[in-house]
């Protein structure tokens, strides 16, 4: 029955504690802190308060995530993170922790680990013994076979007492019932612990007494003390006077640790004089001899062979010592002993073993060099090289391996990270022993990498020609301009801006829109080719970091040109739908130029370039048409059979897909009135008729009025057409061409976009031509209309008035009609006369 724990003791204990807490107290980390406790504490019982012998300020307890690690045990042990204090968890037997005798301490290893920054202490709590167990003995009853002639002092091994407790709560000695032929002698074996030997003190007397009943009592040194008992036996014998002898009473022997089952370690061989059953010999183990070593050895008790029987761990147990007896079989057996001492070699056969005490998972990418990310334990149990370990990670990794304490490493970042080539991180530990063959073990961990806003949008061109065809609808889609960007969420999260730039007093954002979202470029208008040729300007591609990274990429749209405009005659001039009528005379010599046909177009060049053919001709033998500058030539002189009038139809045709065409109806009349005709482009004066002198003074009277009064209202209308109207260009129309060249041709009163421009304006009168040269500004960009016919004008300057200028923009359609109501009047006076 166990003894209740007295009051006085708890106090002896608690002052051994408070005393041993206050000698530790101000040990640093790298330190261990030792503290005491008697075993079978209650539950809920302080120890001590940890953050005051740490020096821990108890409020960081819960944010510095602070636990408590027991190394290889129970948690019987925790911390309370409000107030820092240790406390049981769980009733501690030290007997139970500590099952062997082979030390007389008994601790509890544990580890303090707190973060941020990261700190390890270590801690030992000495589990004190109370004397809660009392002595037993292995067996219920001991026999001895002593014989009749054994001398007095002859000892006799006894079966001792096993005690869990230690110390002074151990066996401390042991007490024989009266009787006056033994006594007992208390030894100390190596260990230390307690066992008696039975001495006879007075010759036994088989025939007085055969059978001896004796008391063996085991008493502890606790307080109170405990005692247990066993019944000893002993048979007086008959006479059997040799005992068996050993070859060596010593042996040391060597054996493997991991050694199979059953392998060989000692064949004893011991010897008897005796003849009969006396010579026969059988080997046990003596009292002696351990349960541990009796479990892990088997004696055969025939042939004294010791062999393997349990398994055999170096690092369990080194040294086992055993006592082997030899007894012969005679009447009164007799019996030798020797003493073995078998010592456990230790192999390479412990796998080294990792624990990961911090690991920081994910961290961001761009984080600091030489910051620590795990720290990292290593162990082996072996002893030697095969204890001594090897820690290392993979190679080509921006990691190194630290050496912080003895087996404690810390993994640091060596190089810089970069999440968009490696977003994590498999990193395995790798612990490996120096034994032969060495042994290795592994721990993987994934290190995830957090995205930072470091890489800037990009364009997969820097540049981007777009090409749009004139004519296009508002809202039409461009192109599609996309940027990309290698981070992660809103840091890749992009919206595309057109960088504000003004053209002619034109936003770009009034021209063109692009979708923030997906980078499609629209046009918010229909472009013309013949106003607007191209545009430049930039678009911005924007993420949604903090802060925000941006890159631009630069556009340039290009306006297609279409065949959407239709060549236009402005020579010979004629009223809308009107035939031209022109005279020549019949006498007329072969080559001569009878008329030129002179079409504008205001498409790209591509479009513009003209061609001239006859559509249809009344005699195709009279006349030719060249097909580039529209010159019509009489291929041979008149006969008496060629028709009076000619009609001529001819076509200008131009080079776009498809072509566009416009026609000119010419009608010639031969006269017999002799008139020159010049072929070249010279000046020369009008050729007048010679008027009869009967009529010369009525026509000379009603010309002056007629010319005086359209004079006045040429002047009028060409002031009222001089008036600045700002308007978009529009068309040419059939008295006037917009040129979008800035050229100077001398001699020249046409401008167009061809590869050649024409300046010869033809007129008529009844009475002869008048061809008339009006020399183009240097740098202007208009365009002289033709003259209508019979205008009567002698003078140059007189037919500058009916110059319309153009050159900024303006469409004069009104002046084009009042001037074609003056050539109409003109032409009416000019008949009259």
């Amino acid at each position: 029955m166990r003894p209740v724990v007295t009051m006085e003791s708890c106090r002896r204990y608690v002052l051994l504690v408070v005393l041993v807490l206050f000698s530790f107290v101000r040990n640093i980390s790298s330190s261990v802190t030792h503290y005491s406790i008697p075993e079978e504490m209650k539950e809920g019982s302080v120890v001590a308060n940890l953050a005051t012998d740490l020096g821990l300020d108890v409020k960081t307890l819960n944010q510095r995530k602070m636990r408590l690690d027991i190394i290889a045990n129970k948690k019987y042990l925790d911390v309370n993170k409000e107030t820092g204090e240790l406390y049981i968890v769980e009733k501690i037997d030290r007997e139970y922790i500590c099952n062997t005798k082979s030390s007389s301490t008994c601790y509890l290893k544990l580890e303090v680990i707190l973060e941020s920054p990261l700190r390890i202490f270590n801690i030992e709590v000495e589990i004190l013994d109370i004397n809660d167990n009392a002595p037993q003995f292995r067996r219920d009853a001991i026999h001895l076979d002593i014989s009749e002639s054994t001398p007095k002092g002859e000892r006799f091994s006894l079966s001792n007492a096993v005690d869990p407790d230690v110390g002074s709560n151990s066996v401390k000695t042991y007490h024989l019932s009266e009787s006056e032929h033994f006594n007992i002698e208390v030894q100390t074996g190596r260990d230390g612990s307690k066992f008696a030997e039975l001495i006879l003190k007075k010759t036994l007397d088989r025939e007085q007494q055969a059978v001896h009943n004796l008391i063996l009592t085991a008493v502890d040194g606790g307080t109170p003390a405990r005692s247990g008992t066993v019944n000893i036996i002993v048979h007086v014998l008959d006479t059997n006077d040799n005992a068996p002898t050993f070859d060596e009473v010593i042996h040391n022997v060597k054996i493997m640790e991991n050694s199979p089952i059953g392998s060989l370690v000692i064949h004893l061989n011991a010897t008897d004089l005796d003849e009969g059953s006396n010579s026969d010999i059988i080997y046990s183990y003596s009292l002696y001899t351990s349960e541990k070593t009796q479990q892990t050895f088997n004696l055969n008790p025939s042939t004294g062979e010791i062999t393997v029987k349990g398994m055999l761990n170096y690092e369990d147990f080194r040294i086992y010592d055993m006592e082997v007896i030899a007894t012969d079989h005679g009447a009164t057996s007799l019996s030798g002993q020797c003493t073995i001492k078998i010592l456990v070699e230790d192999m390479n056969d412990n796998h080294p073993e990792i624990s990961i005490k911090s690991f920081q998972s994910p961290v961001n990418e761009n984080i600091e060099l030489d910051t620590v990310i795990a720290v990292v334990s290593v162990s082996d149990k072996d002893s030697g090289d095969n204890g001594v370990v090897d820690l290392h990670i993979p190679d080509n990794m921006p990691f190194t391996l630290r050496e912080a304490s003895d087996n404690y490493f810390e993994l640091v970042v060596s190089e810089p990270l970069d999440r968009e080539k490696v977003p994590e991180y498999d990193i395995t530990f790798t612990v490996t022993d120096r034994g032969s063959p060495p042994l290795s073990d592994n721990e993987t961990m994934t290190l995830e990498l957090l995205d930072v806003n470091d890489n800037v949008p990009q364009f997969p061109r820097s540049f981007y020609t777009i090409r749009v065809m004139e004519n296009n609808a508002p809202g039409a889609l461009l192109s599609s301009l996309t940027a990309f960007d290698p981070d992660l969420h809103e840091n890749q999260y992009l919206v595309y801006f057109i960088l504000e730039k003004e053209i002619a007093n034109t936003s770009m954002s009034m021209l063109f829109s692009i979708n923030p979202e997906n980078g499609n470029l629209y046009a918010l208008k229909t472009f013309d080719y013949e106003i607007e040729k191209e545009f430049l300007f930039h678009i911005e591609a924007r993420d949604s970091g903090s802060p925000p990274l941006s890159s631009n990429v630069t556009v340039h749209i290009v306006i297609v040109d279409q065949n959407d405009n239709a060549p236009v005659i402005v020579s010979p001039w004629r009223a809308h739908g009107s035939v031209v009528e022109e005279k020549i005379p019949r006498s007329t010599d072969k080559g001569s130029l009878v008329a030129k046909v002179i079409a504008l177009d205001t498409d790209s060049v591509h479009n513009s370039r003209i061609t001239y053919q006859f559509l249809q001709v009344t005699d195709a033998t009279l006349f030719s048409l060249d097909q580039y500058n529209g010159e019509i030539r009489t291929m041979r002189m008149f006969s008496y059979r060629d028709p009076r009038h000619q009609r001529l139809v001819v076509v200008a045709k131009d080079n776009g897909e498809p072509a566009l065409s416009a026609t000119v109806t010419i009608k010639l009349s031969t006269v017999e009135t002799v008139v020159k005709a010049y072929s070249d482009m010279t000046e020369v004066p009008l050729e007048y008729d010679i008027f009869s002198d009967l009529n010369l003074y009525l026509v000379i009277g009603l010309g002056s009025v007629s010319f005086l009064l359209l004079i006045t209202i040429l002047v009028t209308i060409v002031l009222k057409c001089q008036k600045p109207k700002p308007s978009k260009a529009a068309p040419p129309c059939r008295n006037s061409v917009i040129s979008e060249r800035n050229s100077t041709i001398a001699d020249s009163t046409l401008v167009s976009n061809d590869a050649y421009w024409y300046s010869l304006f033809l007129a008529e009168t009844r009475k002869g031509k008048l061809v008339v040269r009006q020399p183009v500004p240097k740098g202007s960009r208009y365009v002289v209309s033709s003259l209508p016919r019979g205008t009567g004008l002698t003078d140059t300057s007189d037919s500058a008035a009916s110059t319309l200028q153009v050159g900024n923009g303006i469409t004069i359609k009104k002046c084009t009609h009042h001037l074609s109501i003056l050539s109409r009047m003109l032409l009416c006076a000019v008949n009259m006369l």
